[in-house]
């Protein structure tokens, strides 16, 4: 058995900057109104407003070892979010201000950490955003055992392929495989376009249930008694 393992960067596909684009004009609390899949639960952002759409570059450690991480840092390219496994660790912090200051130098645009982390007021002053399981003064460690990089991994819940489009902000975090994923930006766009109407409507007088349905559906299961 390998003790690393680094897999091949997948293709970026066609149209993809276009993609992103429709992302980042939406918010997560849209995406939930249509799908649960992909939601990373138990993860927030570390700062409040946030925000980061980018593509997944994948990383994944035992609880102990966090060499691949460093590693990875050599690969990731300006522009990718890193997407960090920690195999279920939930008390030792692999993700730091120095690594910070790496990924921030590299062009990382957001890093995604299925654990703690350390070195709050580094990574607060410095960046890149961090979404992440709260904080721990007590570290992983360079051991050089295993580890892995650009391969599928599990971060709260939700699987997430290499290459997979990113979607964080301060309500939460999506992992979106890019097929079909210009569609479902569409469909994002179009259901925050509602909004402004919804809201006019109840401000000339109209009532939530009776815009919505919910009224009828109540109305109709009582009737049936």
């Amino acid at each position: 058995m390998m003790a690393f393992q680094v897999g091949k960067r997948p293709l970026r596909p066609s149209g993809i900057d276009e993609t992103l684009d429709k992302f980042r004009k939406a918010s997560t609390g849209s995406l939930g109104h249509l799908t649960d899949f992909g939601y990373a639960i138990g993860l927030e952002a570390l700062v409040r407003p946030q925000k980061a759409v980018g593509l997944a570059f994948t990383v994944r450690i035992p609880t102990l070892d966090a060499t691949a991480v460093h590693y990875a840092l050599n690969l990731i390219e300006p522009g990718e979010v890193l997407v960090i496994d920690t195999s279920g660790e939930r008390h030792r912090a692999c993700w730091g201000g120095v690594l910070a200051h790496a990924a921030m130098r590299a062009g990382v645009s957001a890093a995604i950490v299925d654990g703690p982390i350390t070195d709050w007021a580094e990574i607060t002053a410095s960046g890149p955003p961090v979404w992440c399981r709260g904080l721990s003064s007590i570290t992983g460690r360079r051991l050089g055992l295993e580890g892995a990089v650009l391969v599928p991994v599990q971060v709260g819940g939700a699987m997430v392929q290499p290459g997979d489009i990113v979607f964080a902000d301060t309500d939460g975090l999506f992992f979106v495989p890019t097929t079909g994923a210009a569609e479902l930006g569409d469909a994002l766009l179009a259901r925050e376009a509602r909004e402004p109407e919804l809201k006019r409507r109840l401000d000339a007088g109209e009532k939530m249930a009776d815009i919505s349905g919910a009224r009828k559906m109540v109305e109709e299961v009582l009737a049936r008694g």
